[in-house]
């Protein structure tokens, strides 16, 4: 009981620090949403499609935009622990290291679901779609989490190399295929309002994709950082 709560509260401080800082300078939170609205704007005068047409993009064009913006936000963040040495402080603390991974992904998770509710109303506004619908919600929340839950891991590989910025994206997407793809289609599903048994499938991926690498990240992840 002691060593959970210790876990916890080790996590929740990573958590508050991570919030405390970007709160202080809003660098991430910046990058990530600037980033975001101009893929956003760039679609909105590129594509120019009549309602139906626009359904069947806006899944694609939403997940293009999470995904880059999320990358870019997870490539700054654990560079910035790495330059101010944040990162080595707190691998030589007397805690659970994976305190430290949880800690960190949600504090990402945390970044990406902001800039995803500030890029929804945009979008709708632009494209004339409604995208507050719960069964979009849920698999945007299912694939963030996966999305987050392997990139944190795989950034904390690729902070160490001096190509860091292009090694990450290398690792990232060919694993987090999956989620793409399978976000894409329920979120095409929802959309363009089909029955939920077409869709219940890629969602079914989705939570399977999430536990694994949750549980994968938990077991793996003291022996990355030693690395």
């Amino acid at each position: 009981m002691a060593s959970t709560r210790n876990f916890l509260r080790a996590m929740t401080a990573i958590i508050r620090k991570d919030l405390a800082a970007e709160w202080r300078s809003r660098e991430l939170f910046s990058a990530m949403l600037v980033f975001a609205l101009l893929v956003i704007l760039i679609f909105n005068f590129a594509l120019e499609l009549d309602a139906r047409a626009r359904a069947s993009v806006t899944s694609g064009v939403l997940w293009v935009t999470f995904a880059f913006a999320g990358t870019l936000g997870l490539n700054r963040s654990m560079a910035t622990e790495k330059d101010r040495g944040c990162l080595d402080g707190l691998l030589l603390a007397p805690v659970d290291r994976a305190a430290i991974y949880f800690g960190k992904a949600i504090g990402n998770l945390v970044f990406m679901f902001i800039v995803e509710l500030i890029v929804l109303p945009v979008y709708s506004i632009l494209y004339n779609t409604n995208l507050f619908q719960p069964g979009l919600l849920l698999v945007i929340l299912l694939g963030s989490i996966g999305y987050v839950a392997v990139g944190t891991l795989l950034a904390t590989m690729a902070v160490q190399t001096r190509t860091r910025d292009i090694l990450l994206p290398i690792l990232l997407f060919p694993l987090i295929v999956p989620v793409l793809i399978a976000a894409v289609k329920a979120s095409g599903g929802f959309l363009q309002g089909v029955a939920f048994n077409e869709v219940v499938n890629w969602i079914n991926l989705l939570v399977v994709y999430d536990v694994i690498f949750i549980a994968l990240a938990f077991m793996i992840f003291d022996f990355v950082v030693e690395e």
